[in-house]
């Protein structure tokens, strides 16, 4: 067994142990990592001033070797993040500007996957840029006030540039727990091209796989009977291939409402499929963002107060929606975000392709037929397509051996909003707590202060073997 030093292009120097056999000679690994220590100039990276930092200490990095069962072992001096999105750069770049390294790890071959690949063309953030800037780089000034898909991404990319983040692409994260004999969490992953199993050793693992992980495909009765064409709208990029079709939209959020209108300006015929009541709100109002007054009144006004006048305007500006068959909730836009994550409707005209009749909107769906659909109300209709603009959910009890601080249920933190960054034993989550871009920042910057603070203290430690 070979036991040896390396950087990796990202800057963390890691110890790279290639296990092949099952059974692990410790005092002869032991033997060479001394040899190399006289020898070889990159260990010297690796032990700054000739002190053992106690996030990497000999006797947790030997019992590591003895435990991994991966075809290789990386003690990773920094934090391992899981996740490449926007959540994980953030991250990854606070803990930079603290002289903290790291190891981003991502499945897809791309910074913000879910960006580059799964969101359709006409997408622009639906919050104006300033709350969806990303810590220590602001959007560009040259941005329009809603940055495009393209423009957000080109953002990411300078962002990762610029802090000189270097995720390791095209690793799923398989499984990750914490070992209690050794103290440390076991990170392995599959590299996509050769199968090849990873095994990352750190003290600090980040969770950053984001809300929005995995697609939701709902069980619709008769769903294998449909002859047309089913897709997600992690598939949807325009809705020019529909044109003259009709399509029924399933779902009525904000890509539910952009997605039909795109398919109504495209010359085709959609239908939208509104099963519980929902909040439509303007997206500006009196020349301003529904949602930076809304920002600027709480400071002011308890949120339910805020949430009477958002609604007053609404009931102004775009009328009584419910004789359009879309209900309004009981609770406030909100309260009702606050309490469940729902996020509400900001419309940018799909509301009025709806009062015109060019969008038609339709109750539940009962059962799905081979050429169309049943609704709960008793009516059939055909259809060509059918697109499921049905969310996505985390991904993180598929993979994340701890049920502690993550729900089963959701893949979400359990502790609410502000407290659902920070688990025990070097555990943490980002942009997991339904508060968007915005929220993302705030718990990058608590992430890398808290890690910081580990950092610093170990290092003024007397050295220990």
């Amino acid at each position: 067994m070979a036991c040896y030093l390396l950087p990796l292009e990202h800057r963390a120097v890691v110890l790279v142990l290639n296990l092949r056999s099952v059974s692990i000679n410790l005092m002869d690994c032991w033997g060479e990592i001394e040899g190399k220590r006289v020898h070889d100039p990159s260990f010297h990276l690796f032990h700054h001033n000739h002190h053992h930092h106690p996030s990497d200490p000999y006797g947790k990095l030997m019992k590591a070797a003895t435990v991994c069962k991966a075809e290789r072992c990386i003690w990773v001096p920094g934090p391992v993040i899981v996740g490449a999105g926007p959540s994980g750069l953030a991250v990854a770049a606070c803990l930079k500007e603290k002289g903290v390294p790291s190891v981003v790890l991502d499945r897809s071959h791309c910074i913000a996957s879910l960006w580059q690949l799964k969101t359709y063309d006409r997408l622009r953030l639906h919050l104006p840029k300033q709350y969806c800037e990303l810590p220590l780089l602001a959007l560009p000034s040259c941005f329009p006030t809603y940055p495009s898909k393209e423009q957000f991404v080109a953002y990411l990319q300078a962002y990762a540039r610029r802090f000189d983040i270097r995720p390791v692409f095209n690793h799923k994260v398989v499984s990750a727990e914490y070992d209690e004999r050794i103290g440390l969490w076991r990170v392995k992953s599959m590299a996509a091209q050769d199968g090849g199993g990873v095994e990352y050793v750190s003290r600090w693992l980040v969770v950053a796989t984001g809300e929005n992980a995995e697609a939701v495909l709902p069980a619709i009765d008769g769903m294998e009977d449909f002859k047309g064409t089913i897709m997600h709208t992690s598939l949807y990029k325009s809705g020019d291939i529909f044109e003259g079709k009709k399509v029924l939209v399933v779902g009525c959020g904000n890509s539910g409402m952009e997605v039909s209108l795109d398919l109504c300006n495209h010359k085709a015929r959609p239908y939208i499929v509104v099963r519980d009541s929902v909040h439509i709100l303007p997206r500006g109002i009196l020349g301003l963002s529904t949602f930076g007054l809304s920002m600027w009144l709480l400071k002011w006004l308890p949120m339910r107060t805020v949430d009477r006048l958002l609604l007053l305007a609404s009931r102004i500006m775009l009328g009584d929606t419910a004789r359009l068959s879309l209900r309004r909730p009981l609770l406030g836009p909100l309260e009702l975000k606050s309490l469940s994550g729902k996020t509400p409707v900001l419309d940018i005209g799909a509301l009025a392709k709806i009062k015109s009749g060019d969008i038609k909107v339709r109750p539940a769906i009962k059962r799905l037929m081979v050429h169309g659909a049943e609704f709960v109300d008793g009516r059939l209709e055909e259809f060509d397509a059918i697109i499921l603009a049905t969310g996505y959910k985390s991904n993180v009890p598929s993979w994340l051996k701890e049920r502690e601080f993550f729900s089963e249920k959701d893949g979400l933190p359990r502790k609410p909003f502000p407290n659902g960054w920070k688990a025990e034993q070097g555990l943490y989550a980002v942009g997991l707590t339904r508060r968007g871009l915005m929220g993302v920042s705030m718990d990058a910057r608590r992430i890398a202060h808290d890690i910081e603070q580990s950092w610093k203290a170990g290092a003024t430690q007397p050295m220990t073997t």
